[in-house]
């Protein structure tokens, strides 16, 4: 959607749906070397406004027990969607809370849902509320599941989930996950997404940035730990080959 209201690549609807289902594609295609292992959904797979992880108090605490849902087919909920809107605009409340956050980004999905456009969205929740704002957090809605529940449990900023959401297909996996490996800031990560939509390689953008796609450090048991190296000695290679054939078994 442009700034004026015009629709975009994306539709009028988070996500790019142009029905009203609320189920979403399962992403971008395979690479050659990755035809066994299923690829993962890079969009929201849950209906659109459900506090799949709002509602989880595994990830939300205490406040998952307050979560509320917005069904975009209801005309009271998306007059309630419309005033959450307009109060997370505002930033009357909940500014550092990142549910919170997750709960305003809801209410634009399910309000540009409900109006049919971010321009009619924005107009609906009034005062300073902007096409911009609206589509920037039905985005972070739209993201997948994984990567909400690291926004939820403050690993991931809200801010840079902003930017992650800006970045499409499986790429969007690989600025998540270095948030988490590579401490990057959201300052970092916002520079990424602009390289990668400009049409550099995430490994490269990432990068530039010195973080390296799959370094990640475990702390295993001792017992594991053992039977790992014992294992690797035995078929002559690496802790990570053995650690990486194990997990490539386990995910295909």
């Amino acid at each position: 959607m442009s700034e004026d209201g015009r629709g975009d690549r994306t539709g009028d609807a988070p996500g790019g749906e142009s029905s009203g289902s609320g189920r979403e594609s399962s992403g971008s295609g395979r690479n050659s070397s990755d035809e066994e292992r299923p690829t993962p959904p890079t969009d929201r797979e849950e209906p659109v406004g459900q506090p799949v992880v709002r509602g989880d108090a595994a990830v939300a605490g205490q406040a998952a027990e307050r979560a509320k849902a917005f069904d975009p087919t209801d005309p009271e909920s998306v007059a309630e969607a419309a005033e959450t809107v307009a109060s997370f605009a505002a930033n009357t409340a909940g500014a550092e809370d990142n549910v919170f956050m997750l709960r305003g980004a809801a209410a634009c999905a399910a309000l540009v849902r409900g109006e049919g456009s971010y321009k009619a969205a924005a107009e609906r929740a009034g005062g300073d509320v902007t096409v911009a704002f609206i589509r920037k957090w039905a985005r972070v809605h739209d993201l997948p599941q994984s990567i909400r529940r690291y926004v939820a449990m403050g690993q991931v900023a809200p801010t840079a989930a902003k930017h992650i959401a800006r970045v499409g297909g499986e790429d969007r996996f690989e600025l998540a996950w270095a948030v988490l490996d590579g401490d990057l800031t959201v300052r970092e990560v916002r520079s990424v997404a602009s390289s990668v939509n400009a049409g550099t390689p995430v490994e490269e953008a990432l990068s530039d940035h010195g973080v390296r796609p799959g370094r990640v450090t475990l702390s295993l048991p001792s017992e594991t730990y053992r039977e790992l190296r014992r294992a690797a000695a035995m078929e002559g290679k690496d802790p990570e080959e053995v650690v990486a054939e194990a997990l490539d078994e386990k995910f295909s």
